[in-house]
């Protein structure tokens, strides 16, 4: 299981269950039916994809294949192999946006705590929110409200029938400013790379010994690096990674045969081509970079940006 996890996520995190998924608890309430469960996460996910130990021994036979090892004597040991993979993977995470994946976690708040420590994977939280203000209405005199009543009964209770859409768009407006006013949204200051995120609001609790069963639940709205697992066997991502590998590990094996350009032997010796191993590994490296730019490894695309 240990090799699953990607080298900048313990084990041992307390924040992080056995799949790589924020722990979480489930905010179902069974007596009363509402509530919202937990976040998917595919349980056989490590069962379809193939493991980072067996992709990695697939690059390192093509980089071992490709530099001609059998034919002749590559000097490249296990270290280089394994730090042309781990720059490759680097190098991705640093330029492509491919690298990164949208996701929703949720965080149990502590009484009179702001300051929390999120898992290494994560990059940035977009928003924080709390379980919603004016998006469900109850029978009784303090959860009655008219207006949401009024989008409830018009969109979802009668079959076949449509509302106004300028009915929907005053309801929506009403929801983000009651959410607005009212601490739906909850302000926050995010220090990438401490994982630091620390809420501008304690949640008060009065007593010596909180119930941790009434500790409010919020929904972060996070941007976080895809595992190792995921990249590799990700189509557009593992020929990026693989010959990126092999540009690094040709020229670091360029970097060793230029230090001694000839051999002395018989009929004037023998030329080593370590200089041209350096020049077609860096050009090699310009190239991938330049795929990057163009979307080669299946990135989204920049949208029309105004103003």
């Amino acid at each position: 299981m240990s090799d699953l996890i990607p080298g900048n996520i313990s084990s041992t995190s307390s924040t992080l269950t056995a799949n790589l998924s924020l722990k979480t608890d489930s905010l179902f309430v069974a007596n009363t039916g509402t509530g919202a469960g937990h976040i998917a996460f595919d349980a056989n996910l490590q069962a379809q994809l193939d493991t980072v130990a067996t992709q990695k021994n697939i690059i390192k036979d093509y980089i071992r294949l490709r530099l001609g090892d059998g034919m002749i004597d590559v000097e490249a040991d296990s270290e280089h192999y394994e730090m042309g993979i781990t720059q490759a993977l680097i190098r991705y995470r640093q330029r492509s946006s491919n690298s990164v994946e949208e996701s929703y976690g949720f965080l149990d708040l502590q009484p009179e705590t702001q300051e929390y420590i999120l898992p290494n994977n994560i990059m940035n939280i977009r928003a924080i929110y709390r379980r919603g203000i004016g998006s469900v209405t109850g029978t009784t005199a303090s959860q009655f409200e008219p207006f949401a009543s009024g989008y409830l009964n018009t969109y979802m209770l009668v079959a076949g029938r449509v509302g106004g859409l300028a009915s929907y768009e005053l309801f929506v407006d009403y929801q983000k400013l009651a959410m607005t006013m009212f601490g739906g949204f909850m302000n926050f200051t995010w220090n990438k790379v401490t994982k630091k995120v620390t809420i501008v609001r304690k949640m008060p609790w009065e007593g010596k010994s909180p119930n941790p069963t009434y500790n409010e639940s919020v929904l972060l709205h996070l941007d976080n690096y895809k595992p190792d697992i995921m990249l590799l066997n990700d189509p557009g991502t593992f020929p990026w990674i693989q010959d990126y590998a092999y540009a690094l590990v040709m020229m670091s094996i360029g970097q060793a045969r230029e230090k001694f350009a000839t051999i002395a032997g018989p009929q004037g010796g023998t030329t080593l081509n370590g200089t041209a191993l350096k020049s077609e590994g860096q050009a090699l490296l310009d190239r991938l970079d330049e795929d990057i730019r163009n979307y080669v490894d299946g990135s989204m695309p920049l949208t029309w940006i105004t103003g």
